[in-house]
């Protein structure tokens, strides 16, 4: 359940507002919400998610160091990281809300679904994508692809729950290793049942592209 006192992190996405599609009630029938950010520091930053069923039970924290080459890459990756540790713990047919403080990602995203929705939709401009963070739009536009739906809020980095977790991965390493509630159908005996965390960023080498 939900705790009380605590905003859960569909009623940040039902108050913030969903660049490139309208937002109407229904989109409170999100399954899971996942909240990102991603921090840059010349002497290196981290990257946080929190995911969250749509009763406000927590499904999985994630706080891990990276070095970004800047605040725009360090966003993109902390999203991709998101994503992924959720497309382990969840269905494919999950409805899904996606909580972030950065604009332009959460314009991206939304033009991704509705491209995705509509192949004869147009852009009102093309999707640009920070240099550096090529390889990581591919995998969360991938990731975007593999749920049932997905939509992207904008919210404040003061109301982002994956904030601290991002500026501060040492010192909430201790969220990585806690048991994290996992929603997928049981697995097969012979399944690992292991959720592990993905790691943080992929290689950015022209041999990836």
């Amino acid at each position: 359940m939900a705790v009380h006192g605590r905003s859960t992190l569909r009623d940040l996405f039902d108050d913030s507002p969903t660049p490139h599609i309208a937002h109407p009630p229904r989109t409170h029938h999100r399954h899971f919400y996942v909240a990102t950010d991603g921090s840059y520091r010349p002497d290196g930053g981290g990257l946080g998610a929190v995911i969250e069923a749509r009763d406000g039970t927590r499904v999985a924290r994630v706080a891990v160091p990276d070095a970004a080459t800047d605040n725009n890459v360090a966003e993109y990756r902390a999203l991709h990281l998101g994503l992924d540790v959720l497309a382990e713990r969840t269905p494919r047919t999950a409805q899904v809300g996606v909580l972030i403080d950065h604009d332009d990602l959460a314009a991206n995203v939304n033009r991704a679904v509705l491209a995705g929705r509509d192949p004869d939709w147009i852009a009102e401009r093309p999707v640009s994508v920070p240099a550096g963070s090529e390889h990581h739009w591919r995998g969360i536009r991938a990731r975007i692809a593999g749920f049932d739906t997905l939509r992207a809020a904008r919210i404040q980095s003061r109301d982002n729950p994956a904030h601290p977790l991002a500026n501060d991965p040492t010192e909430y390493a201790h969220v990585n290793d806690r048991t994290d509630r996992c929603v997928l159908p049981d697995p097969a005996p012979t399944a690992s049942t292991e959720p592990g965390v993905p790691p943080p960023s992929r290689n950015e080498s022209p041999a990836d592209d």
